[in-house]
Parts: C-alpha cells; sequence; structure tokens
C-alpha cells in the first residue's frame, strides 16, 4: 500500500509578503523619480485679500517691463528706453543682484500682452537669481467694485 502524503499547510500568520515589499518600493522609485517632473513653475505668492500698496523698500526697486507686444524692458542700465532680449536681461539682472543681492524685482506688462510672456519674464528673473517675483497693477477705480 502506498502511502499518502499530506500536504502541510502554511497558517495564516506566515504569509509570504516579500512580492509586496517589492512591488511597494518599485512604485515609491517610480514617484520619486517623476515628481520633479511634474512640478515645474515659477513660484508666486498670492495674496489673500485684495491687493494693496507695497511698502516702500530701503533699496531701489527693479522693474521689468512688458508691452504689448511682448518686448521687455529694465529700468536700469544706460539703454532704459530699448527692449532687451532674454540673455541680456538675465544678465543685467544677475550682475545687480552681485551687489545688491536683496534688490526686489517687480514684473510690469500690458493688460494685452500674452500670459506667458509675464511668466517668461518671471522666469528670466529667478533663474538670474531673484527669490521673489513681484507683479505691478493699477488699482481698481471705485466705480468698477
Amino acid at each position: 500500500m502506498k502511502k499518502i502524503r499530506r500536504l502541510r499547510r502554511r497558517p495564516m500568520s506566515e504569509i509570504n509578503v516579500v512580492p509586496y515589499i517589492d512591488v511597494m518600493l518599485v512604485l515609491l522609485v517610480i514617484f520619486m523619480v517623476t515628481a520633479p517632473l511634474i512640478t515645474q513653475g515659477v513660484k508666486v505668492n498670492l495674496p489673500q485679500e485684495a491687493a494693496g500698496p507695497i511698502p516702500s523698500p530701503t533699496v531701489d526697486t527693479v522693474v521689468i517691463t512688458v508691452n504689448e507686444h511682448g518686448d521687455f524692458y529694465l529700468d536700469i542700465g544706460q539703454d532704459k528706453g530699448q527692449p532687451v532680449d532674454d540673455e541680456i536681461l538675465y544678465q543685467r539682472i544677475r550682475t545687480l543682484l552681485e551687489y545688491a543681492p536683496e534688490t526686489p524685482v517687480l514684473v510690469r506688462a500690458d493688460d494685452q500682452v500674452e500670459y506667458g510672456q509675464v511668466v517668461r519674464a518671471m522666469i528670466v528673473a529667478q533663474a538670474a537669481g531673484v527669490p521673489d517675483v513681484g507683479l505691478i497693477t493699477q488699482p481698481l477705480e471705485r466705480s468698477r467694485r
């Protein structure tokens, strides 16, 4: 007569969790690699209330102006009334921040300009080393509120 072998059953406390841990580690690596790629943009502190005047800084403020055609103008340097490209804008702001690192930078744009041009000006300023870029607006008229 042949002996019948009985299979030994594992108790529930001995479930193998190694495959689950492997899957979780792979997912963790995927999220760690893709998270920095997803979060792109310009850091802007948005107001929580109605906009008010900016307190007068102790140093001069630099203003980047974007006209209705998308041209950049910088209010420092020899040719203030001449349009500048991204590279010149970057170099001038970078040079200024080497001498006065606390200089506030503001962007003033025409209301007809594309939003992408304003963001481009902010990105160039941020790449030059400006920690916070402000936006200049016109106050609303009383009759519009």
